[in-house]
């Protein structure tokens, strides 16, 4: 047997698992969404645009070993994109997701690229400076961004085929976790791949990954971008989900509770994303009802997630 045989049996096997995690998450998410009420499915939808966005981001700084305090921008980025050409241009769906990935992945590169020049805290403060200025464009181009009141868009139509019963819940929540799917497959591939075990080698060791030919620049530039284009899909979603794109959708806020939700699932781990997601939905209720339960004040209960 060559010694490309067990590569291609490698990837191969790759492909079918995560072939498997997509029909089996698929399965396994249309029942759940099957059994839930409609307050229930949206809480899915918001899990599942929180997932693309946090699996992004989990790659590039647990793969990669970048950080990146701007991720909430590029879910700005994504949300206008579906707002402006669904609103607007009357576009449909899923061209417009594509879009808002195709768009966003392009704003992630020069991102990406000066990013990977910078290390540490400049780094942090880089995408930090980026997450607080770029939503204040809605603000400055109100006639295209629609201002602090953002811009509406028509809720998805669930399809005849699915009876007129089926709830537009329940379709936000299947489109939004098509999309989060879609990420997971994407990046189960991608972190399996050549592709991902140079990631690893340029964040373990940039000097070593260099002299083995790497070149390491580039490299996290793509991983900035991959995780861009994830952000912006996230972004898209959720402008599906609530059918409002705003500013005040994507504070400073977002982006840190974006890296915090990776912390906690774990870095570098698609299924740590999971539990980034929940933590991401369920942490503001629980807060509230904890601060209900004691009878706190309005101010620390409006602070308390």
């Amino acid at each position: 047997m060559s010694r490309r045989a067990p590569i291609a049996l490698l990837r191969g096997s790759t492909l079918a698992q995560s072939l498997g995690l997509l029909v089996g998450g698929a399965l396994v998410l249309a029942v759940i969404s099957e059994l839930l009420g409609a307050y229930d499915d949206l809480q899915l939808a918001t899990g599942a645009y929180y997932f693309a966005a946090l699996a992004g981001l989990t790659l590039l700084v647990g793969l990669s070993g970048q950080i990146s305090l701007g991720h909430g921008a590029l879910m700005a980025v994504g949300a206008y994109t579906v707002a402006l050409l669904i609103g607007n241009q009357q576009w449909a769906l899923v061209p417009a997701l594509l879009a808002a990935v195709v768009v966003t992945s392009l704003v992630g590169l020069p991102v990406g690229a000066a990013a990977s020049r910078l290390r540490g805290p400049y780094l942090a403060g880089a995408t930090l400076a980026f997450a607080v200025g770029l939503p204040a464009l809605a603000d400055k181009f109100p006639a295209t961004f629609g201002g602090e009141n953002g811009l509406t868009i028509n809720p998805p139509t669930p399809p005849s085929l699915l009876g007129s019963s089926f709830s537009l819940e329940r379709w936000e929540a299947w489109i939004a976790c098509a999309g989060a799917l879609l990420v997971t497959f994407v990046l189960y591939n991608l972190t399996h791949s050549g592709v991902g075990r140079a990631w690893r080698a340029v964040r373990d060791d940039e000097i070593a990954a260099s002299l083995c030919g790497l070149r390491v620049g580039r490299t996290q530039t793509l991983a900035f971008i991959v995780s861009a284009g994830c952000a912006g899909l996230g972004g898209g979603l959720l402008t599906v989900v609530l059918q409002l794109a705003q500013p005040g959708a994507f504070p400073l806020e977002l982006s840190l509770a974006l890296l915090t939700g990776v912390v906690i699932g774990g870095l570098g781990s698609l299924f740590g994303a999971v539990w980034g997601a929940a933590v991401l939905v369920l942490l503001p209720s629980w807060a509230n009802d904890l601060a209900h339960s004691f009878s706190l004040s309005t101010n620390v209960s409006a602070n308390l997630p």
